[in-house]
């Protein structure tokens, strides 16, 4: 028998805690988790899932434009942000309950209180006023949205914690930011009629995706409205009656209903008594680990944003059953986080695996380039001018596809069926021998030919 009373003890019931403490249940663990929020994390409670749901109400706007294209005629739309409130709640709500089901189910207990380590192998349950001791901790806390502190009047500012909250909409909106946040949201409150504009304080949003996807969707977007400001930085927000009042570092002030900080996460360690007790935190506060999500002190692991890998839900699934399989399975697993699908549902919706460009130069010297750019079929009917962007990064030596990155309708979808193609090690040639399916956007990507050619500079006079 043990001596310790949890053979696993876990610290966050997000979504590499939860798995991390079902599957080392299903190996004959005793495990708990500690929750001070709600079971299922931010992604599912306040981040991507309902996201998602308020992206697809965005959306509608531009559809009920585009019906016309197809013979139909839509009457007089009203949107109800209220009503919107509610149904995620409600959508929520159930994806929580299922969460905690599935805890219970695999025989883990669920304790609904902040924990804070004593020492390497006792937990503090600060809502109940005990300790609990376990064989092995796993710290799966997650991040934190960042807010600058540099800003005079930074506490006007929410982030994406009150965004799914807000009581109305705000007739204008300002998002700073130039990450997944900031441009999903940007088109949130686009497409539900918000007069809305992005800050960012560089020249390109998405810092570390393709430069022809970063170029391509800032198009897109101001092509839909949104008015988006690059080299910005706010210097102070003012309140002024019902409005906010934003200053810009080059002295120009906008007026505003709301002002939303979308510039990033901040691992979430800091007072959980983790240095206290010997384990190595960075500067980032993110989690030092090893590739077996390994601590410092042996027998505390991390697993997820904590440890500032890769900020993706899936990873922190990933994260979650490989260190589970390894520390109670005797399955030594560690994640691999070189080959990553990923999708930005902004609007238009981006999907890319694999290197950049400018990735796949450095690290393989030549390289071909396949891309191509067009109006989506839907498109024609409508007069919409939004362009399909599809781009093949191709090592020239051994003809392996490196990259895909792609804008457009379903490109989440897409991409994860062509994650796994790019995941084996495919080549141009066998993309080529795939049958295309017609009539659809994705054939282009089993369809390019011809090899992209960067264009003559010219000399200067």
């Amino acid at each position: 028998m043990t001596k310790y009373d949890y053979d696993l003890f876990v610290i966050g019931a997000g979504s590499g805690g939860v798995r991390a403490s079902r599957i080392a249940a299903s190996h004959g663990a005793k495990v708990a988790v500690a929750e001070e929020y709600r079971v299922g994390g931010t992604c599912v409670i306040r981040g991507c899932v309902p996201k998602k749901l308020f992206v697809y109400a965005s959306q509608f706007s531009e559809e009920f434009e585009d019906a016309e294209g197809f013979g139909w005629t839509v009457g007089e739309t009203r949107f109800s942000w209220a009503k919107l409130i509610a149904n995620k709640d409600k959508e929520i709500d159930r994806l929580n309950g299922i969460y905690i089901r599935n805890l219970e189910r695999s025989g883990v207990a669920i304790i609904q209180s902040r924990a804070i380590l004593k020492d390497a192998h006792t937990v503090h349950l600060v809502g109940e006023g005990r300790d609990v001791t376990a064989d092995k901790i796993l710290i799966a806390t997650g991040a934190t949205p960042f807010l600058p502190h540099d800003v005079k009047g930074i506490e006007h500012a929410i982030t994406s914690n009150e965004a799914f909250h807000l009581e109305e909409l705000p007739d204008h909106i300002i998002v700073v930011g130039g990450g997944y946040i900031a441009v999903e949201f940007t088109g949130i409150f686009n497409g539900l009629g918000v007069k809305t504009a992005l800050l960012y304080r560089a020249d390109r949003i998405l810092r570390g995706f393709d430069e022809d996807l970063r170029v391509g969707l800032m198009d897109e977007m101001r092509k839909k409205g949104v008015d988006l400001r690059t080299h910005a930085h706010i210097t102070e927000i003012e309140r002024k009656g019902g409005k906010l009042h934003v200053t810009l570092k080059d002295g120009t002030v906008i007026e505003t209903g709301a002002v939303h900080y979308a510039t990033g996460r901040k691992p979430n360690s800091r007072g959980l008594g983790l240095e206290e007790i010997g384990v190595s935190i960075r500067k980032n506060d993110a989690i030092e680990v090893d590739a077996y999500s390994q601590t410092s002190v042996p027998n505390i692991y991390a697993v997820g944003d904590v440890t500032d890998r890769a900020a993706l839900t899936p990873i922190a699934i990933r994260e979650g059953q490989a260190f589970a399989e390894t520390v109670f399975n005797n399955n030594p697993i560690a994640v691999d986080h070189s080959v990553i699908p990923t999708a930005v549902f902004s609007q238009p919706e981006l999907g890319t695996v694999g290197l950049t460009e400018h990735e796949a130069r450095e690290k393989f010297g030549e390289i071909d380039i396949y891309k191509t750019s067009f109006r989506p079929m839907k498109h024609t009917m409508t007069g919409r001018e939004e362009k399909t962007f599809m781009k093949l990064v191709v090592d020239q030596k051994s003809e392996r596809v490196l990259g895909v990155h792609l804008m457009g309708p379903s490109s989440g979808e897409i991409i994860q069926a062509v994650g796994i193609a790019v995941t084996m090690g495919a080549t141009k040639k066998q993309f080529d021998q795939t049958v295309a399916v017609h009539p659809s956007a994705a054939e282009e990507l089993v369809t390019l030919k011809e090899k992209w050619a960067p264009p003559v500079q010219k000399a200067a006079d």
